[in-house]
């Protein structure tokens, strides 16, 4: 066996040293090192045992779970203090005489004993990597020994220790800290050197305890190997989805009855410390991330999908592509391993071929929805995407380049293309193509073979399954396909609705709603780990074959993504080990505890990343896809230098476009960080970031070229852990002039750090960046009920003063047809009377402010109507000073 064949990085010396026969004796420490617990810490079994007891009528049924570990523990710790001279060693009977006896009425001290001792009979696991070294030093004629700080008798430790993995045991000596009076880190390894008559350098241990397994017999001279059961980086994920890791610490959620964690915390701790070395800090990162987040996750979902398709008599799963090619593998390793006859195959589906093959021509409605469903695609590349020329289109052909960035534009697309019946049978044929070459390959892939089409995916809204079910019943094929998901939400009720079967492993129809509004807010980060490293799909060649977008993936992100999928595949290893060497009872993660376990730690790591899994993560890139070549960073870039603004409820208020993972930013900021914390785990209320008193808003309106103003929209006014605000608004409009910010939303002196504009403006196809962040920006700003005070300051007088921005001016252009709007400020709140004193205006800067908006004024009204359009604009201003406008 090589070293890699022990299973563990931390036991490789070890076995090295044993193979080569350079030690006498191999001492292991029992528990967490030759046997583990499947319940987090040692007194969760405690938990466990109250089940047992009150089954068997041992202990009133008012005891629960956690009132029996209370006691446990508390026993246990009044036992050793009561030994006075002889020590603080004990046994387990020495426990259980401290316990309440009238609690257990009759029952005998042995019973209780037995069903403890039963209990961890029952829980405890042989750690198949020591087990491979136990056997390597047996074929060496290596003396094994025991060494362990336990209360167990002999006997009882024979009757834990004798297990099949571990070979015969009677000739393993055991040295029992409860045997000699003392525990290793105060004199058992003394006597264990005394009684074994050997030198200490020919002696190698393994242990987890840093001090009695480590320090204390290294300091002897005896070999040592740390076999450390949690490291750093693994206990800080374990607090982040709220494990309690102190021993007496409050009673651990999510335990089965029967089998507490079902092994999950000492697996994921092999897991994640079995990977490396590592070329990079950002791989190590990414394999933990696989091995120790992800890669429980999946296998669970995995082992419910075999098991739902073994219940519901489906032999043929099918997993569309991209995520199809690991699903498969890990439903096919997880069927194997349980011993279930059923098969995973990948299949080639997409939102958009779907989407596209169930196309209804002829529905302006339906065309309409369709070409608004890729991000900022240009007119030329939703015709692309629809098989037409510009020149097939002729009342296009003036916008070729505009952004479909609006409903009006949209709705002048849509209507082009169904206007005619040249056009609605040109568009007929590209559908009915696009669906015949999709049901091409499905018949290629054997997916059409059967009477029924099982998809499996990650999830979400079930589109892909509910477009496809409109494709099939098109093309008379009479399949309903159905799905299992990872997790739906409410958007699934479509599906529901057209009769389609689909079940969600953690969540389902957006139940439960914490669980479907985490994931489904956060998806990007499963979704690109699970994905193949190709493009999308976008179509199929007349022979069925899949045609694949181009990738925007750097090298490094492919590395990452590479080493996460090995890390959970590594994790589904190392589980199936397991599940296979119980020979049928290892317990399953479809039990409604590991779901709910399952349930926390994918919460936890979307609503908490690590500072390193932000540096690793918010680097990857996002593709729109769907005919957009749009590429952005999980981290986006314009939201960067927003940070130091955010509170936790601006990350709440941010629309998917803003940041596909909000929580990246907070992981970014120490401060926002431990606020956005403290309000996940209930510590602080997310409006305690609100200020003080009566809520209020920051508002936007905008005016179109009919000088209309439309109905604000608005933002919480928030001030966070810095004493600073921030405000985003999305709007569009095909003939937006202005816009207008009542930026505090009350009578308040604002600092205006910055404004940020993108806009999308004259039709053009790149989006445009506009910034207002210096005093000659802020200069020659039109103010409302509100005054420019010099620098970057103004003073709002009541709670609708505003001061507007030209967009269009400012862009260059007429109008602009949508926009993303970014203020960065700090207020400081005025009486609501309006009778607090006013602060000083500079002069100057007011002068310059005046003379600088009326230049602007005359210069854009001349450019636009010449003599008319400066006398219009005269009227403008009397009517609204008349309190007409």
């Amino acid at each position: 066996m090589s070293a890699n064949e022990a299973g563990h990085p931390l036991l490789d010396n070890v076995y090295r040293i044993v193979a080569d026969g350079t030690c006498s004796v191999l001492s292991l420490d029992i528990f967490d090192t030759v046997l583990w617990r499947r319940v987090p810490r040692p007194t969760d079994a405690f938990a466990l045992l109250a089940a047992r007891l009150r089954e068997e009528g041992l202990c009133p049924a008012w005891v629960t779970d956690a009132t029996l570990r209370r006691m446990r523990i508390g026993a246990e710790e009044r036992a050793r203090r009561s030994r006075d001279t002889l020590g603080t060693e004990v046994s387990l009977f020495d426990i259980w005489r401290a316990m309440p006896e009238e609690l257990f009425g009759s029952a005998e001290l042995d019973r209780l004993v037995a069903a403890e001792v039963a209990l961890e009979r029952e829980i405890t696991v042989v750690d198949l990597d020591v087990a491979e070294v136990v056997k390597a030093a047996r074929k060496q004629d290596i003396d094994v020994v025991l060494v362990s700080d336990t209360y167990f008798t002999q006997d009882q430790l024979a009757h834990l220790l004798d297990r099949p993995e571990l070979g015969p045991m009677e000739d393993v000596r055991i040295f029992r800290s409860n045997q000699h009076g003392t525990d290793k880190a105060s004199g058992l390894w003394e006597i264990v050197l005394r009684d074994l008559g050997r030198s200490p350098e020919q002696i190698v241990h393994v242990g987890d305890n840093e001090v009695a397994d480590d320090e204390v017999p290294a300091g002897l001279g005896v070999r040592t190997v740390h076999y450390r059961r949690l490291d750093e980086a693994y206990t800080e994920v374990l607090e982040r989805e709220h494990e309690p890791l102190s021993p007496a610490g409050e009673h651990a959620p999510d335990l089965d009855e029967r089998h507490g964690d079902l092994g999950l915390t000492s697996l994921r701790a092999k897991a994640v410390q079995a990977g490396g070395p590592f070329a990079t800090s950002a791989l190590e990162t990414a394999h933990r991330y696989g091995a120790g987040v992800l890669g429980p996750l999946l296998t669970g979902f995995a082992e419910w999908i075999a098991e739902r398709a073994v219940a519901n008599g489906t032999r043929m799963l099918w997993c569309p592509m991209r995520e199809g090619e690991l699903l498969s593998t890990l439903i096919n390793d997880a069927a194997r391993a349980r011993g279930w006859d059923v098969e995973a195959r990948p299949v080639w589906l997409s939102r958009f071929v779907t989407s596209l093959a169930g196309l209804d021509p002829f529905d302006t409605d339906k065309v309409h929805a369709f070409v608004r469903s890729g991000y900022q695609l240009t007119v030329r590349q939703a015709l692309s995407v629809l098989e037409l020329q510009p020149g097939d289109v002729p009342g296009l052909a003036t916008e070729l380049d505009t952004v479909i960035d609006n409903g009006d534009i949209a709705d002048r697309v849509s209507k082009a293309l169904t206007e005619t019946p040249h056009l609605c049978n040109r568009l007929a044929v590209t559908v009915t193509a696009a669906r015949e070459r999709l049901i091409r390959s499905l018949r290629e892939a054997g997916a059409l073979d059967g009477t029924e089409l099982t998809l499996v995916d990650l999830g979400w809204g079930g589109t892909i399954q509910r477009q496809l079910a409109r494709v099939l019943r098109i093309a008379g094929i009479d399949i309903a396909p159905s799905g299992y998901y990872l997790a739906t939400d409410a958007r699934a009720e479509r599906l529901y609705l057209a009769g389609l079967r689909a079940e969600g492993y953690l969540a389902q129809a957006g139940h439960p709603a914490e669980v479907a509004a985490t994931v489904t807010r956060s998806p990007e980060i499963v979704e690109q780990c699970v994905n193949a490293l190709c493009g999308s799909l976008i179509g199929f060649t007349d022979e069925g074959a899949p045609v694949l977008g181009d990738t925007a993936d750097s090298p490094s992100q492919n590395a990452e993504r590479r080493t996460v999928q090995d890390g959970i595949l590594a994790f589904q290893r190392r589980w199936n080990r397991y599940v296979a060497a119980s020979e049928g009872t290892w317990p399953s993660l479809t039990l409604p505890a590991a779901r709910e376990r399952l349930s926390r730690i994918l919460i936890s790591a979307l609503r908490s990343p690590t500072a390193d899994e932000a540096a690793v993560f918010g680097n990857w890139v996002h593709e729109d896809n769907f005919g957009s070549t749009l590429v952005t960073t999980l981290l986006p870039a314009d939201l960067k230098p927003a940070i130091p603004y955010l509170s936790p409820g601006d990350l709440e208020d941010l629309h998917m476009r803003d940041s596909f993972w909000p929580a990246l930013l907070a992981a970014s900021d120490t401060g926002l960080g431990a606020a956005a914390r403290a309000i996940a785990d209930g510590a602080i209320r997310a409006a305690d970031f609100d200020p003080s008193g009566e809520s209020y808003e920051t508002r936007l309106r905008y005016r179109t070229a009919d000088d209309r103003w439309h109905e604000p929209i608005r933002r919480r006014v928030r001030i966070n852990h810095n004493g600073l605000s921030f405000a985003r608004f999305a709007f569009e409009h095909h003939d937006t002039v202005d816009i207008s910010l009542a930026i505090p939303g009350r009578p308040a002196i604002v600092r205006v750090d910055w404004i940020e504009a993108r806009v999308v403006a004259g039709g053009r196809r790149t989006e445009q960046v506009l910034r207002w962040d210096k005093p000659e920006d802020f200069v020659g700003l039109h103010y409302a009920d509100c005054r420019y005070l010099g620098g970057n300051l103004m003073e709002f007088d009541t709670s609708y003063a505003a001061v507007w921005l030209p967009l269009a001016r400012r862009a260059g252009a007429p109008v602009v047809s949508s926009g993303q709007i970014t203020i960065a400020f700090a207020m400081l709140p005025q009486s609501m009377t309006g009778m607090a004193p006013r602060m000083p205006v500079d002069r100057k800067a007011a002068r310059a402010a005046r003379t600088a908006r009326l230049t602007d004024r005359l210069r854009e009204e001349y450019r636009a109507a010449g003599v008319r359009g400066v006398a219009a604009g005269a009227g403008r201003v009397a009517r609204r000073k008349l309190g007409d406008g």
